[in-house]
């Protein structure tokens, strides 16, 4: 039986969120360990092998009582190619199968609010080309008849703006590949999930955002960036990747000084964070239920809390 067809009333999914720096991926490893599962990593960054520092990287977390709690999408790509939210969500689908199959739970844990999404929402993010004879021709309908034409599928991809000719357009021109290719098109699997996010006061968050990268700048962050730009990887491909490596980088090549690296790279951090929460909200008013978790709590007393509520759901 395809498992993508199986449904069930308890949840199949625990989803573990928050912004950077509030210790998520050792809380989903212990719960995980609670829970016989297994964690799917949500981290846009994580997935580069020897982007370890800088990404927050730390296979110690999944450690729990000696043993190691297994984990998929880290270290699966190498640095200098751009993985995206396509190539994520097929990878997930393929995972969360093969572990549901077994019988244990997946955890999926990360930050990166879109990796999230597209697995809650159910994305129909298949790769489809442009297709340049069938846009000239829907060029020419007006805003009503593209409507029309995109109503008329019986599954369209996902819900669109239908007041955003452009949005239209490329949804249509996807509908139509599926029509034309159907072997492309895929059933996402029926997700029940139950979301925990680790909170702490703003204040609590900037010190820990802090604190946390002096201690990676102590133990050789900037090695890190070294040796990616000594592999071959240019200044503008780590730039790419944003926070750490655009400063570090902009550091290690002397278009900044230490101290301006650090400033900028803080506070760039702290308004991430902040992007994070928005993002996390603008989920809740859409809907999705996150019980957030005091991050001050013992761990003890999170997982019991996480575990209260689980059972709840059952």
């Amino acid at each position: 039986m395809n498992i993508f067809l199986k449904t069930t009333s308890n949840p199949n999914l625990i989803v573990v969120t928050g912004p950077t720096a509030t210790g998520k991926t050792a809380f989903a490893a212990q719960l995980a360990s609670k829970l016989n599962g297994e964690i799917i990593s949500a981290d846009s960054r994580q997935v580069y092998r020897g982007m370890d520092l800088a990404t927050g990287k730390d296979f110690r977390d999944y450690l729990v009582n000696d043993q190691n709690i297994p984990h998929h999408l880290v270290d699966i790509v190498d640095p200098g190619y751009e993985y995206n939210v396509f190539e994520f969500q097929r990878d997930f689908m393929r995972i969360f199968e093969d572990i549901i199959s077994r019988e244990k739970m997946p955890v999926l844990c990360g930050g990166t609010g879109m990796y999230i999404e597209s697995v809650l929402k159910g994305y129909k993010l298949i790769d489809v080309p442009e297709n340049s004879s069938l846009r000239d021709e829907l060029n020419k309908k007006n805003l009503q008849e593209l409507v029309v034409k995109f109503e008329s599928y019986k599954t369209p991809h996902n819900i669109t703006d239908t007041k955003d000719r452009n949005r239209l357009i490329r949804a249509i021109e996807i509908q139509e590949y599926y029509k034309n290719n159907p072997e492309q098109a895929f059933n996402f699997p029926e997700i029940k999930s139950i979301i925990f996010g680790i909170s702490f006061d703003r204040k609590i968050i900037r010190e820990r955002i802090t604190k946390r990268l002096k201690e990676r700048l102590d133990a050789g962050m900037e090695n890190e960036v070294k040796v990616l730009l000594q592999q071959g990887l240019s200044p503008d491909q780590l730039k790419f990747y944003g926070l750490e490596y655009k400063y570090l980088t902009q550091y290690v090549i002397g278009e900044l000084s230490y101290d301006e690296m650090f400033r900028l790279l803080n506070t760039a951090i702290h308004q991430f964070a902040k992007r994070q929460m928005t993002w996390f909200r603008r989920m809740e008013k859409q809907g999705f239920k996150i019980h957030w978790i005091d991050g001050q709590l013992t761990v003890q007393d999170k997982i019991d809390e996480a575990l209260t509520y689980f059972k709840k759901r059952e």
